[in-house]
């Protein structure tokens, strides 16, 4: 009962901060709590008799995240997880208030945690994580994590505190380097595409340096095939059909990365079969790659978060789509981040919109991309573009920066997964 107190502080600021702010206010009481009760956190996550898993990375957290709690789950384990959006160190504790018994207890096996790389980073010396996967290191936001070799230490840092395994992205040569530097009891599992896969991607998978050799069969976990919204992965030598909550071949390997986590997470007990329908039958997470109903049409939504992000997503967008909507909002401080993508693959956009429009606009534009209107109104760009009559080659689609994704959310109606 040490932390009661704490407990019942964060649930009554829980219940005044949505008083306040209906919808809002979700890391305020994680921040009142970790001020008061510094020790809950990791105290509460290295708690689970099964221990505790750490997904981070630059890229790829939420949805590899979701696929592994749902292959845990299918294998009989009880699992506590947080939203991609409680990724911080108050967020956490936030999520953790939810369930909390006033004992400082959360039932469940195992905890499965999305970590951003900072925030892992500055709490990792008070955790025992048994395993930490580690997605890929990326050129992130120029006002955040924009050096990959930063990036790449705060990665490093939290791996080293793994008691079990540490599961990495083999053809990243960041967190290549980082596993042959790894001091302590861990072992490495790694997994990685086939040259296949890679050549069928020309302008590679995003990550700040790619190896130059490919992961062997017998080394780990493959990706041989990805095809829209089919993928093939090779486990111990034998290959299973994959399906994906969305197209590219970005979304294979966070299903890749997933399976590489559930098998180190349960050993003998892992069944690919059975985390493979899970992942299988697994919806997208939120603007990553999500298809939606909206006024009675099918819309994609495409979120981007760095310039590797925009590429891929771009690349693996149906040939032809002839209705595009870019939405660039705030929280791309300087258009120049998004200059690396080459965009020309859009051929037409119908508007360009969010408070960068105008800038998202001249890119295409020296891309040889035909831009037909700029509307800097979001909502009213939004409106516009459903009003369109129905396309004949691909669906509406709808690329969004995170803070357009989140007016787009609000401006439509539309929920979360995990709020449906």
């Amino acid at each position: 009962m040490r932390y009661a107190p704490a407990i019942l502080l964060g649930r009554v600021v829980r219940v005044l901060a949505r008083w306040r702010k209906p919808g809002g206010g979700s890391a305020v009481p994680g921040l009142v709590v970790n001020k008061v009760a510094p020790g809950f956190l990791p105290r509460t996550l290295n708690s689970f008799p099964d221990g505790l898993i750490i997904v981070t990375g630059s890229s790829g957290k939420s949805t590899t995240t979701k696929m592994l709690v749902a292959a845990l789950r299918a294998h009989g384990t009880a699992v506590f997880t947080n939203q991609s959006t409680a990724n911080i160190s108050q967020g956490l504790t936030s999520a953790l208030l939810e369930q909390v018994s006033l004992s400082g207890r959360i039932a469940g096996d195992i905890a499965v945690l999305e970590m951003d790389e900072g925030h892992g980073a500055l709490i990792s010396g008070s955790l025992t994580p048994r395993v930490v996967t580690l997605t890929n290191v990326m050129v992130d936001q120029i006002d955040r994590f924009h050096d990959s070799d930063m990036v790449a230490a705060m990665l490093a840092k939290i791996a080293a505190r793994a008691t079990g395994t540490v599961v990495i992205n083999a053809d990243d040569q960041y967190l290549a380097n980082l596993a042959d530097h790894l001091d302590g009891s861990a072992t490495v599992a790694r997994y990685g595409v086939s040259a296949e896969v890679l050549a069928a991607n020309p302008r590679g998978l995003g990550y700040s340096a790619t190896t130059e050799d490919r992961l062997d069969a017998g080394e780990g976990m493959l990706l041989t095939q990805a095809q829209g919204r089919r993928a093939t992965v090779s486990i111990s030598g034998r290959e299973f059909p994959l399906g994906l909550p969305a197209r590219g071949t970005h979304y294979a390997v966070d299903a890749l990365t997933a399976l590489c986590t559930v098998q180190a997470a349960l050993g003998d007990r892992f069944d690919p079969i059975r985390a493979i329908d899970a992942i299988s039958a697994i919806p997208p997470v939120f603007g990553r790659g999500e298809i939606v109903t909206v006024r009675g049409q099918q819309v994609e939504f495409v979120l981007v978060q760095n310039p590797a992000s925009f590429q891929l997503n771009v690349d693996s967008l149906e040939s032809g789509t002839e209705q595009i909507l870019v939405a660039i909002g705030s929280d791309v401080r300087d258009p120049s981040y998004f200059w690396p993508v080459i965009t020309s693959g859009l051929s037409r956009v119908r508007i360009a919109s969010g408070s960068k429009g105008h800038d998202i606009a001249l890119q295409l534009a020296y891309d040889d991309v035909v831009v037909d209107r700029i509307e800097l109104d979001l909502g009213r760009a939004l409106d516009d573009f459903l009003a369109l009559p129905e396309p004949l080659i691909g669906m509406k689609t709808i690329i969004f920066s995170a803070d357009s994704m989140r007016r787009t959310r609000a401006h439509l109606g539309l929920v979360t997964n995990s709020e449906a």
